[in-house]
């Protein structure tokens, strides 16, 4: 078999993209409105079966918090894959979103997001109106 210039390149690009679309069950997009400077830490529960990257995740997570850019650069996975994950684990309630107890600690979008994610847990059927 004869191989042509950027012929690997492009069966590495095919495979990793086949390797997100599997990881992610095909989804683009997660539930939960994060941003990359949401910042993530280890959630109540221990979820049992987990993959090998949502243990991950969730294992730089209990070290210490970290903001989703970080988890995914730790990973070497796209942020968009690493965003559908943390939306599944924030479900599962093996991440969540901590609200920042002083005063100008956090921004107010990180608030909102950890609101967010708090209540659409709790109801994840309601829809707005």
């Amino acid at each position: 078999m004869i191989s042509r210039p950027g012929q690997d390149a492009w069966a590495h690009e095919a495979a990793s993209i086949v390797r997100l679309y599997a990881l992610t069950d095909g989804r683009t997009r997660a539930r939960h409105s994060l941003s990359l400077n949401t910042v993530l830490g280890p959630g109540p529960r221990s979820p049992r079966q987990l993959t090998e990257e949502s243990a991950r995740i969730v294992g730089l997570c209990r070290q210490r918090q970290r903001p989703l850019v970080e988890v995914a650069g730790l990973l070497g996975l796209h942020v968009t894959a690493v965003t559908v994950l943390v939306s599944d684990l924030i479900d599962a309630g093996a991440l969540t979103v901590p609200v920042p107890d002083a005063p100008g600690a956090g921004s107010d979008v990180q608030k909102l997001q950890a609101l967010s994610a708090g209540l659409k847990r709790k109801w994840h059927n309601a829809k707005a109106g």
